[in-house]
């Protein structure tokens, strides 16, 4: 990574390092992404063809995404500033493919910013989520997603509305009260507005294409798409041919 693409946050690298170790644990401090993951792969399954494509995970984390576009027959290349996570990705990994040898996932230590630079246009899709609210300068991370789609490729990202409702629920109810999150997992001065998303899309030369709610119900430890977008939200963007 070059100085010039240092586009992260330390003390945000450090708190999610911490939660490498139980990233898999289906009822641990991740247990809402884990339930949240199906629901985004099935966003990115119905808007592009997976199998055979060439897929980058942005921020994958431990790799809960990026095992599972592996599994629809994607091609997948799943990046994360934190090294702790991408150990922790590959382990997991080599125990899936005990049982499913022909997964496949190229898990690397690397900025997107730096990878734009080294491999643009490279890829069908993109996943970015819940990775926006994490950076000093998410335009810098949509700009560099712009430039590694192919003509005709899909970004994908998810992230957290700045609105009254999503200071309630996703901090104040999921951290501090419920103990969904662990506490300062996010900063509401961080949270995007799909306005501002939809700006740095067109400034990075991407058409925007849907905006979806995303509702996550953690008494039933469910999630499903909808309208209401003023907490958590999924959105496509295309690279015009």
């Amino acid at each position: 990574m070059t100085a010039a693409t240092a586009n992260f946050d330390q003390a945000e690298l450090d708190k999610f390092a911490e939660l490498a170790h139980r990233w898999w644990d289906s009822r641990g401090p991740q247990r809402a992404l884990h339930e949240l993951n199906p629901v985004r792969l099935a966003y990115v399954r119905d808007r592009v063809s997976l199998r055979g494509a060439r897929v980058l995970d942005v921020g994958c984390g431990g790799g809960l995404l990026s095992e599972s576009l592996a599994g629809e027959g994607a091609h997948v290349v799943a990046t994360d500033l934190a090294a702790e996570l991408i150990e922790i990705a590959k382990l997991h990994l080599l125990e899936s493919q005990a049982a499913r040898p022909e997964l496949h996932v190229d898990y690397r230590v690397a900025a997107v910013e730096d990878l734009a630079a080294a491999t643009p246009a490279g890829f069908d899709a993109i996943a970015c989520m819940e990775l926006l609210e994490h950076v000093p300068d998410p335009a810098s991370v949509i700009r560099a997603c712009a430039a590694l789609l192919k003509p005709g490729g899909r970004l994908f990202v998810s992230t957290l509305n700045r609105t009254p409702a999503a200071f309630a629920l996703a901090i104040v109810g999921a951290e501090y009260v419920a103990g969904l999150l662990p506490k300062g997992t996010h900063s509401y001065a961080q949270f995007i507005r799909p306005s501002e998303l939809a700006a740095w899309l067109r400034e990075a030369g991407l058409a925007l294409e849907d905006v979806s709610g995303l509702r996550y119900n953690p008494l039933a430890h469910a999630a499903s798409l909808g309208r209401d977008t003023s907490v958590n939200y999924l959105a496509c963007a295309v690279q015009p041919t």
